[in-house]
């Protein structure tokens, strides 16, 4: 009998993850307002620092390689069922962004406030998705270099998250104010 490694399930829904997404990219609406790339740098840079973090094998001897959670079975697993939802969380959101979803930070024509389906209660769901994707990893990893790809992370998409409600206050006004009283940013508020 044949089993997958936690490590091969956990390769094989990232790969899920970005064929969804590739896919997806090709509907989007025609973009009224982009940020400028010095915006945008202040969120990926932080990005590239987590994955190379995480990508360096060298730096498994040094102290970011000591594990934070014991190298068993049953936390890989966890690992794998934790990327798992994230992954489902990230592409529901997807999904019900539909055509207003933009890599970057703009507004589209016809911009819509979305909120349905995980905008009910969270704002950001799909980087909720992606950072619960990447924390089922990092727990399967189990390395302290982990935990802080995953801070740098947050920290990145915190910052992304900002500008995006900055311009979707311009755009749609109380509106957007209202969906905040009643929505988490990253985490679902239930009002």
């Amino acid at each position: 009998m044949n089993t997958f490694a936690p490590w091969e399930v956990i390769r094989a829904l990232w790969i899920i993850f970005a064929a969804f997404w590739l896919i997806s990219a090709f509907r989007r609406k025609k973009t009224k307002k982009r940020e400028n790339w010095s915006g945008r740098a202040g969120y990926v840079l932080p990005l590239v620092i987590a994955w190379m973090v995480l990508e360096r094998p060298e730096l498994r001897h040094t102290w970011l390689g000591t594990r934070f959670v014991p190298d068993t079975a049953a936390i890989a697993w966890l690992g794998v069922a934790l990327t798992a939802f994230g992954v489902f969380i990230a592409c529901w959101a997807r999904v019900h962004l539909g055509s207003n979803w933009s890599g970057t930070v703009t507004i589209k024509e016809g911009h819509e406030l979305i909120r349905t389906g995980p905008y009910r209660n969270i704002r950001h769901p799909i980087y909720t998705g992606i950072l619960l994707a990447m924390l089922g990893s990092v727990v399967a990893q189990g390395e302290i270099r982990g935990l802080i790809a995953f801070a740098v992370s947050w920290l990145s998409f915190y910052i992304k998250a900002r500008r995006e409600e900055q311009f979707l206050r311009e755009e749609v006004g109380p509106g957007f104010d209202e969906h905040s009283r009643h929505t988490g940013m990253f985490l679902p508020r239930f009002s």
